[in-house]
């Protein structure tokens, strides 16, 4: 059955919305506008110091670093250093490489670690070494450099690594307790990049994809100090019956850490390299309520840094919509965070497919609303699409193609039936990372049935 006019308008809305949201986590028009200064005067960024002056003409400002939209940050950094030699090295995800001139931008695995990630941080860790102090260093991080910069500690391989990646990922922990474990693994993240850095010369630009903007955890915190200790690490691994699962060199260095036997990351206080945060999911949030109120919906937020677990949060997100449904104002109910999935099918799909999917099934035979959810950086999972659309006739399209909801969810395959119903956003790679969105739209009028009556028994 084709979409009705209004559920098309509210589609194309959705896509609007989270068009402006994308915009405003572009790393390359903030920095135009937020970066200024030259070599003889010194950098800054929204008016705070970020590189000193060059000693000499020439002097290079080298960018070192990694995450899925790091070669975007490298770029508007290079556009906005006008004048000033730039070199470095920056590594990204498979299929998100940028030109970026004078710097070397190399691909390698997320979300786990390949040998591709092994040898190019082994590379930037040589040139970062080589650069020592002859120039000023821009540490860039966006989301996906934990599994981008990996140099795994003695005794770990990179096996070890993977296997470890792999079961938090599907376990449902969150990105801190994954974060702490890699920390823990690892020999430059934790503030290992630290010692390598020119003091007073050094600085951070970075676009969070955490909870809380929490510094520690953007990247697993390479520059700077790191308040969890190998106890944490191993905590995290028994809270999830990890610990009888992971490779016994990764739970040997464990409790020999706890022990003392193994030194600890380094705790010094988190800016030891001053820290910059170019974007953020707040950054996108508001600008997704500006668009919305701009398109003439009144604006709601459901949640800011949303945590938890993806069934729940999506149940709650849709029950609320259904009420705004209700009312004769068309509405915008908006989130920003980061869920967490525990896998335990083999099928494609997401975090952001799987909430639309749910929310969907909670939904069923409610007119006049649309949800939209969605990763801000282009990839939901291990997929090709961004997130996916909803509404209250998602799971009877389902239906009429021979699919079966319910047995998707079990299986976490939501992609593969919003790829048969065409339901899929798909943006390719964005140039940012600020975690996750999902902006839900009502139509208002009368025809929108209660919220009760459109609720759908999941799973």
């Amino acid at each position: 059955m084709a979409a009705s006019r209004g559920s098309e308008r509210l589609r194309r809305d959705l896509s609007t919305i989270h068009r402006a949201a994308l915009r405003a986590a572009d790393p390359e028009r903030i920095l135009e506008g937020d970066l200024r200064g030259d070599a003889v005067s010194g950098w800054t960024f929204r008016g705070r110091p970020l590189l000193p002056p060059a000693r000499a003409a020439g002097e290079p400002v080298f960018l070192f670093g990694a995450g899925k939209a790091a070669a975007a940050l490298a770029r508007g950094v290079r556009r906005g250093l006008a004048g000033e030699a730039v070199r470095g090295r920056i590594i990204v995800k498979h299929g998100h490489r940028l030109e970026v001139p004078g710097v070397v931008v190399e691909e390698a695995g997320h979300p786990v670690p390949d040998v591709h990630s092994v040898a190019a941080t082994r590379r930037l860790l040589a040139d970062l070494r080589a650069a020592g102090g002859s120039g000023r260093v821009l540490v860039l991080l966006t989301g996906g450099a934990s599994a981008l910069l990996v140099a795994p500690a003695a005794g770990i391989t990179l096996e070890d690594k993977s296997r470890v990646s792999s079961l938090l990922l599907a376990c449902g922990a969150d990105i801190h307790e994954i974060n702490t474990v890699r920390k823990h693994l690892s020999a430059v993240k934790g503030g290992g990049l630290i010692p390598l850095l020119p003091p007073g010369r050094a600085a951070a630009l970075v676009i969070s994809d955490v909870i809380g903007d929490q510094l520690t955890s953007i990247g697993s915190g390479p520059a700077t100090g790191d308040p969890t200790t190998f106890g944490d690490a191993l905590g995290v691994l028994e809270r999830f019956a990890l610990a009888e699962r992971v490779p016994a060199a990764v739970l040997g260095r464990f409790r020999d850490g706890a022990a003392g036997r193994v030194p600890e990351t380094p705790d010094a206080p988190g800016e030891t390299v001053p820290h910059h945060i170019v974007a953020s999911n707040f950054h996108s949030l508001r600008a997704a309520g500006e668009e919305a109120s701009r398109l003439g919906y009144r604006t709601e937020i459901f949640g800011r840094d949303l945590a938890g677990e993806v069934h729940e949060t999506a149940r709650r997100f849709a029950h609320r919509l259904a009420v705004l449904g209700s009312e004769p104002a068309p509405s915008a109910l908006l989130a920003g965070g980061e869920l967490t999935l525990r896998v335990t099918g083999d099928g494609r799909g997401g975090r952001s497919q799987e909430f639309a999917l749910v929310a969907a099934g909670h939904l069923e035979g409610v007119p006049g609303v649309a949800l939209l959810a969605a990763g801000t950086d282009g990839t939901d999972g291990p997929t090709n699409a961004a997130g996916a659309f909803a509404d209250g006739a998602s799971w009877s399209r389902a239906r009429r193609r021979g699919l079966d909801p319910e047995a998707t969810l079990r299986n976490n395959d939501s992609w593969s039936l919003f790829h048969e119903t065409g339901d899929l956003l798909v943006t390719g790679p964005t140039g940012t990372n600020v975690m996750d969105l999902m902006v839900g739209l009502t139509a208002g009028g009368e025809t929108a049935v209660s919220a009760e009556s459109g609720q759908a028994q999941l799973p």
